[in-house]
């Protein structure tokens, strides 16, 4: 029973979120947690500034600084982390035929590693440093998860690791690998053109709202106030926005494909 409950604790543990460092780090942003938090205030007042000048009401002030402080940085950090990750899986399989070519040449795997960090991969760069300070080739490469979490980075630290541990012909192992990232990389492009006629749907119906809102506003001032002045008007469209908040996340669930 002791057994059982350590490893459901591991696995509580593997499946919790990293932590801020951590997701700084996969962003590829050297910010610390004071910088962080700076950045956050800084962007919450900026919120606050721009909403607080569109209407000035501290509620909606308020709002925007709460969505400054804690939603900007958020998605900022996301959306570099997600195209650092996108950036990585595209170069990869370059990179592991660079180090295929160059084991057959007759090269070692570290000279190889060497190639692809000074003209290729910075994360790469940061394998051949772990080994300067006596870390071996496998548990470099292993770590590189930590740092990039995608699958195609476990698939790579785990070959290298079984090669260092049992042996084998590594240049095959690593060519064999080459062509299942590349059919990955294939099967998502897949994956995204047939679901682009989705996402677009989605955009539009997900933009309607605006843009009805906006042209209303533009054409009937007065008759889209109501909205805004009234008490019944605002409780409206805060309803409004919450079903819109749903209805977008029911659609970006059924438009995202894991693979």
């Amino acid at each position: 029973r002791k057994e059982f409950g350590n490893k459901r604790g591991a696995i509580a543990k593997t499946n919790a979120p990293p932590p801020l460092s951590v997701l700084l780090s996969q962003a590829g942003l050297k910010w610390t947690k004071k910088t962080y938090f700076i950045f956050s205030t800084v962007s919450g007042i900026v919120f606050f500034v721009l909403l607080f000048i569109l209407k000035p009401s501290l509620i909606l002030g308020g709002a925007g600084f709460l969505i400054g402080f804690f939603g900007f940085p958020r998605w900022f950090i996301a959306f570099r982390r997600k195209r650092r990750l996108k950036q990585f899986i595209d170069e990869l399989p370059n990179a592991v035929d660079i180090i295929v070519r160059g084991i057959k040449s007759g090269l070692p795997l570290g000279d190889c590693l060497r190639i692809i960090a000074t003209e290729a991969q910075d994360e790469f760069r940061q394998i051949i440093e772990a080994q300067h300070l006596g870390v071996t080739v496998g548990e470099a490469c292993q770590k590189l998860y930590e740092r990039i979490p995608a699958q195609e980075a476990n698939f790579f630290g785990i070959v290298i690791m079984i090669q260092q541990k049992a042996g084998g012909n590594l240049s095959e192992t690593l060519g064999g690998l080459s062509r299942v990232l590349r059919e990955r990389k294939k099967m998502r492009a897949k994956i995204n053109a047939v679901s682009m006629e989705a996402k677009a749907s989605a955009g539009i119906i997900g933009s309607l709202p605006v843009i009805v809102t906006l042209l209303v506003y533009a054409t009937s001032p007065n008759y889209i106030m109501i909205l805004f002045n009234t008490m019944v008007g605002n409780i409206i469209v805060f309803g409004s926005l919450i079903y819109m908040l749903i209805g977008i996340l029911v659609m970006r669930k059924m438009i995202n494909f894991e693979i």
